[in-house]
């Protein structure tokens, strides 16, 4: 499903991520865990085509994911990848509805059907009386479930979560980490974490450690 190959990246002359290698199985969820500017959110942003590595390969499902042109590799993303982050990323002007639908609109599909699909996904996950609401309406609770209904608006086979309960309390950590396996278990998507949630590690099928660059 997802296979890295030595991947590095540099900033000048700051080395980030050293010879990285990581093979994630289908269906499979995975943590990655280490110390704030140990490379995680970095190594998260080159899986998912937002960065790309200074050397080295990504290969999603056998393809060469940076040998696309970068209007290839944004259908790529929008149609196989979902991203869930700490801060939620919702647009503050639309609804939860409207925000759920974008990647849908993107990618050009009919929208009477996108709406469709966005009502169901916010339905199945408790939030039919928020549809309408706007970002600063709902709790944090109820921005990382819209967030999660937008990362599986395209019904990607991939799930990246960056930090996805950082901002949240103890109550709507938990109800977070059942939706992410509910995810899996319902739709079959592999699932990949960057996480300081000792909890949320701890339901991965595995827990890989980056320091200093490197995956132990």
């Amino acid at each position: 499903m997802i296979e890295v190959k030595n991947i590095s990246k540099s900033f000048g002359d700051l080395n980030v991520l050293q010879s990285v290698n990581l093979t994630v199985q289908q269906g499979e969820i995975v943590s990655i865990v280490g110390k704030s500017g140990a490379g995680k959110t970095t190594l998260l942003q080159i899986i998912g085509t937002l960065d790309r590595p200074s050397s080295g390969t990504v290969l999603i499902d056998g393809e060469d994911i940076f040998q696309l042109s970068d209007k290839q590799l944004a259908s790529f993303r929008n149609h196989h990848i979902g991203f869930i982050f700490q801060f939620h990323q919702l647009l503050p002007e639309f609804t939860a509805l409207e925000n759920v639908m974008m990647p849908g609109l993107i990618a050009g599909d009919k929208r009477d059907e996108v709406c469709t699909r966005a009502e169901k996904l916010l339905t199945d996950l408790g939030l039919k009386d928020r549809m309408d609401h706007k970002p600063s309406q709902l709790s944090g609770g109820e921005k990382q479930r819209v967030a999660a209904a937008r990362a599986m608006m395209m019904q990607p086979s991939i799930i990246l979560a960056d930090e996805p309960s950082g901002s949240l309390d103890e109550t709507n950590k938990k109800e977070l980490h059942q939706l992410l396996l509910r995810m899996r278990k319902e739709f079959g998507q592999t699932i990949l974490i960057v996480t300081h949630d000792k909890e949320l590690a701890q339901i991965s099928d595995r827990v890989v450690e980056l320091k200093n660059g490197k995956l132990n």
